[in-house]
């Protein structure tokens, strides 16, 4: 079977995909430098999958270090590149680190692909790159708009790099997989999202707020254009998500498509609030979110979610999951936590 290599493979959504890959028969090769994820992630991945995937700790950003990996495991025949620092607002307080470390990583993984004869990518991309779409769903015919946040900014320019080296080199072949919010954990809860320190994403606060780990739980803004005034996202449950990468390189290797480059869009095609997804997950675990409404945080888009049907009909993949499911499986997560820390 194909050897895969993933950037970010301990990561929340690399370590999902690492789970679905190896389940299909997938050998897979994980980089991480471990600046947002725990090493005890592979434990998790055994247990669920009884195989624990060869580890490189080691930063992308690092071109020498990357070399040698490349070397160390030779045969790869395909590479998922998670590997990137993703908080909107954290990326507005530092724009430099986000442009030293998502742009710098992409352009040592194109530049070393070939030296090693590798001619497949599949790159995690971003619904940010819409910024605020004038047309909801949105599709991937939708104009790129100016960034909102240099996180976003970062996402557009990796695609516009993909996009220029794909076209000079005719041997290569990628796949943008523009991801809308992904949420929730694997139904085992032996891996889920886990940020180190304080979390940026919304669900990762809903059930530490819920565990009473944190005081309560802070909604940015209640006066956006939306029927509760809170933001509306499109949330996919990241096994869903995963199942993508999965299907993605499957089409790569076996040269179903015609194409060098195609994009897209991953999400439900539903559109949840921030309040409408609170009240939910009090809802499906009989547990109480405190929250409290604060100022619009900067680089935050008003609304929106996908119209995934192309990837519905070309890569014959949908979201399977319902949102009560991924709810659930969030605070199932949340809950094996507690019991590890307590053990």
């Amino acid at each position: 079977m194909a050897k895969i290599l993933v950037t970010g493979g301990t990561g929340y959504i690399g370590s999902h995909t690492v789970v679905e890959l190896q389940k299909e028969g997938y050998e897979v090769v994980v980089i991480d430098n471990l600046s947002n994820s725990n090493i005890e992630v592979l434990n998790g991945i055994e247990k669920i999958t009884g195989i624990r995937p060869a580890f490189e700790n080691i930063d992308c950003v690092d071109y020498v270090s990357l070399d040698r990996t490349f070397e160390k495991h030779i045969n790869i025949d395909a590479v998922i590149h998670f590997a990137a620092s993703k908080a909107v607002g954290e990326s507005v307080e530092k724009p430099l680190l986000y442009y030293r470390n998502n742009l710098v990583s992409l352009i040592n993984l194109l530049q070393l692909m070939p030296i090693h004869k590798i001619k497949k990518l599949v790159f995690s991309s971003s619904c940010t790159v819409y910024g605020q779409p004038d047309v909801l769903p949105v599709t991937e015919e939708a104009p790129i708009k100016p960034a909102l946040s240099p996180y976003g900014n970062t996402k557009q320019i990796s695609e516009e790099i993909i996009r220029d080296t794909v076209h000079a080199n005719p041997c290569f072949q990628g796949i943008i997989l523009r991801y809308f919010n992904p949420i929730g954990a694997h139904a085992s809860a032996e891996i889920g999202e886990l940020p180190n320190g304080v979390p940026n994403n919304l669900l990762p606060f809903v059930t530490q707020t819920a565990m009473g780990l944190r005081d309560e739980l802070k909604v940015f803004g209640d006066d956006y254009d939306t029927p509760d005034g809170s933001c509306i996202r499109d949330y996919i449950h990241v096994v869903d998500l995963a199942k993508a990468h999965v299907v993605s390189v499957k089409r790569m290797l076996d040269k179903k498509s015609g194409q060098q480059l195609e994009t897209f869009n991953l999400g439900t095609g539903l559109g949840l609030s921030v309040l409408e997804i609170i009240r939910n997950f009090e809802r499906v675990n009989n547990v109480k979110v405190p929250y409290k409404i604060v100022g619009r945080r900067e680089g935050d888009i008003e609304k929106v979610w996908a119209d995934p049907s192309r990837a519905n009909n070309v890569l014959g993949w949908k979201a399977a999951e319902t949102i009560d499911e991924t709810l659930r499986s969030a605070w199932a997560w949340e809950k094996h936590l507690k019991e590890i820390k307590s053990s």
